[in-house]
């Protein structure tokens, strides 16, 4: 069966000096962002978050995220499929860096889908937040951190700060598979699921991998026609192309 991995981190701030406050440059940074904690679950499983302050030689203040980040790497490297709400351009970007930083190699290659992404090409929404598109389509929201002052607290080390960070991490992870479920019908580019699973005995959905499918007439395509299908799956909706055996020729004239 395809593994997927639903994630999002926390990260610390850069922190550096510039001379004012607005669109500065910075002249030196004194520590450059680090990873605090990640939330993930593998498809529909529990909720889990890691954190710093989950591994033995933690110490109050320490920005040391390199078995954090070698935890998440194990985590990315079994994965066909990885799941996050702006992973292409924050997410995995973050974490790669963090991995090149710490000399731990690429992990296994693996497919993304990006929530963010389909929210931006298929809809006209006032806002694409993960916490908006929960509120929006009556899906829950994300827990309120009180600000900033919770990212000083869990880089002081304060053991109420780490509760409330890795409490607002899982939610946001809760809400990301939501979120997803709802979208993943209108994703015409999402990884095909029957490849990964290589499940070709019948007839499939290639996002969600259910049988209970239909055909639902046929689209040209060069010189043949394709199968059109549509997924019956109440939480999928998808309307696909079956990549099983339909591929007839078409008729001259």
């Amino acid at each position: 069966m395809a593994k997927i991995l639903f994630f999002d981190i926390e990260t610390a701030p850069n922190i550096g000096y510039t001379w004012g406050k607005w669109e500065q440059n910075v002249i030196e940074f004194v520590q450059e962002s680090y990873m605090l904690c990640y939330a993930y679950s593998w498809g529909e499983g529990k909720v889990k978050v890691v954190g710093l302050n989950d591994f033995d030689d933690y110490v109050a203040g320490s920005n040391n995220d390199y078995k954090l980040a070698q935890s998440l790497w194990e985590l990315l490297n079994e994965a066909d499929v990885v799941i996050a709400h702006n992973g292409k351009q924050f997410d995995i970007k973050a974490v790669n860096e963090r991995f090149l930083y710490h000399g731990i190699e690429p992990p296994s290659n693996y497919q993304v889908v990006d929530t963010l992404l389909t929210a931006r090409s298929k809809f006209k929404c006032n806002s694409n937040k993960l916490n908006d598109l929960g509120l929006k389509l009556k899906l829950g929201k994300k827990t309120e951190t009180g600000g900033f002052a919770l990212w000083l607290g869990c880089m002081a080390g304060e053991e109420k700060s780490w509760s409330k960070m890795k409490k607002y991490n899982r939610q946001d992870v809760v809400l990301l598979r939501l979120v997803y479920h709802k979208l993943k019908g209108w994703m015409n580019n999402h990884p095909n699921i029957n490849t990964i699973d290589q499940t070709l005995d019948k007839a499939r959905c290639s996002v969600c991998g259910s049988d209970h499918v239909i055909k639902a007439g046929f689209d040209p395509k060069g010189t043949t026609l394709r199968q059109r299908w549509k997924c019956l799956n109440v939480h999928c909706k998808a309307n696909l192309y079956t990549n099983l055996k339909e591929a007839l020729p078409l008729k001259n004239g």
